[in-house]
């Protein structure tokens, strides 16, 4: 069954290996916000504090997490705030077609407003009924399942509305744009037209 849902070059390792850029930073409750800027459709800044995010409506998902280095952990249980409910409070310009997501020290991933709004993407703080372990993110990372991993944010800090596409941390290193693990989007010179910004 895991195999039948296995992308293309993907399998399944001995244990759950961590993957990240740079070192952990420290959660500080006190001093943690999550802003949602840019192109929204009031003009203003939206800034919620850690204990105005915690209270925030939860729900969960079950999906399969594929890394872009080839290993894929499957049926994962995350939970966590769905995109809906903060783009709800916090509406996207109607122009909006992408979006740009920012963690700790200045790290960024770009994607389509459809990927962020897609049924199966979820702003986490649990992972298989426990709180994320700081290397996994904790207090909060985005989980884009139907994505390459690096899609999958840690250490979330905001979302920024976006008018026109604009490549992340890794796009700009050489990742491709969109990073479909069905289609083995793994870099960029794969991209075809349209599946980068201008």
């Amino acid at each position: 069954m895991e195999e039948s849902r296995l992308p293309p070059g993907q399998y399944v390792p001995r244990g759950r290996p961590v993957i990240h850029y740079g070192r952990v930073p420290t959660f500080r409750p006190e001093r943690w916000d999550f802003r949602v800027f840019g192109a929204t459709a009031s003009g203003a800044e939206h800034r919620f504090t850690w204990d105005e995010f915690a209270a925030l409506p939860r729900d969960t998902r079950i999906s399969d997490f594929h890394c872009v280095t080839k290993f894929s952990l499957m049926a994962n249980e995350w939970h966590g705030v769905t995109p809906a409910t903060i783009m709800e409070i916090a509406p996207p310009d109607p122009g909006v077609r992408h979006v740009m997501i920012w963690a700790e020290y200045g790290y960024s991933a770009n994607l389509r407003l459809s990927d962020l709004s897609a049924q199966d993407t979820l702003f986490a703080t649990d992972l298989d009924e426990k709180p994320l372990s700081p290397d996994r993110g904790h207090p909060l990372r985005l989980v884009v399942p139907h994505l390459y991993a690096w899609k999958s944010v840690k250490w979330v800090r905001g979302i920024e509305y976006l008018l026109e596409d604009r490549r992340g941390f890794w796009e700009e290193r050489g990742y491709h744009n969109i990073g479909d693990p069905w289609r083995e989007q793994r870099y960029s010179y794969q991209e075809e037209q349209g599946e980068g910004p201008p």
